[in-house]
């Protein structure tokens, strides 16, 4: 009698054992109703940690029911349970809050993994800032964690984009922005250094540092040409 439906599902307010992140992974729930009738139902998650997540869903399983999940995109399956439900203040159900019989790192896949690894760069970062580090380092490390950031970041979206049925390739210009920045910011801290005397003919790199330049600087050159 406890079924949950689109329309009437029983209300228990989920409740979280940790931050979740934003994803969007397409999942297929499995269980079985107190009838003893078997029901499969396309998922997509929305919200997830390794403890559970939110699922959006057609028709809903009862709270208390166990599920078996499973990862559309990569076939991994677990066993998860019903704790609650999200509604707007309305009443309407905006999902269902599921939780891992097992805690997985692994199981919401490759966006969840970046999303978390992104997290927890960031935090070291503000650690770092505590220690007795030079400040140059500091710097250096807070301009690889933002690249590492935003490079998650497409690969996040390629994946979602591609989930949604729309074109990833879009995703491509922002990645050569990004790149462009980086080049920008490497060279300016670059200059610094070769204004400072702390970089010398000598430095370990240099020469191809210098073809590289060169060859840039030769294309840039060839584009300005063409678009005058």
């Amino acid at each position: 009698m406890d079924e949950m439906t689109a329309n009437g599902p029983p209300i228990k307010t989920e409740k979280r054992r940790g931050a979740r992140f934003p994803v969007v992974v397409p999942i297929e729930a499995k269980w079985q109703q107190a009838s003893g009738k078997s029901v499969k139902q396309a998922a997509k998650a929305i919200e997830v940690n390794a403890q559970g997540g939110l699922l959006e869903m057609k028709v809903y399983p009862s709270i208390g029911s166990q599920l078996e999940l499973t990862n559309l995109l990569s076939g991994e399956a677990f066993r998860a349970r019903v704790v609650g439900t999200r509604r707007t203040t309305e009443g309407h159900v905006l999902g269902v809050a599921v939780e891992l019989l097992i805690p997985s790192e692994t199981f919401w896949g490759v966006n969840f993994r970046l999303k978390t690894t992104s997290a927890e760069l960031v935090r070291l970062s503000h650690a770092m800032q505590s220690g007795n580090i030079d400040p140059r380092i500091l710097r250096e490390f807070r301009d690889a964690v933002d690249y590492v950031r935003k490079t998650a970041w497409a690969a996040e979206e390629w994946q979602e984009r591609q989930l949604q049925r729309r074109d990833p390739h879009t995703v491509l210009p922002l990645i050569t922005a990004e790149r462009i920045r980086r080049a920008t910011q490497l060279s300016e801290s670059i200059s610094a250094d070769l204004a400072a005397h702390e970089v010398s003919s000598e430095t370990t790199g240099m020469r191809e540092f210098f073809r590289a330049v060169e060859r840039v600087y030769q294309h840039l050159v060839d584009l300005r040409d063409r678009e005058s």
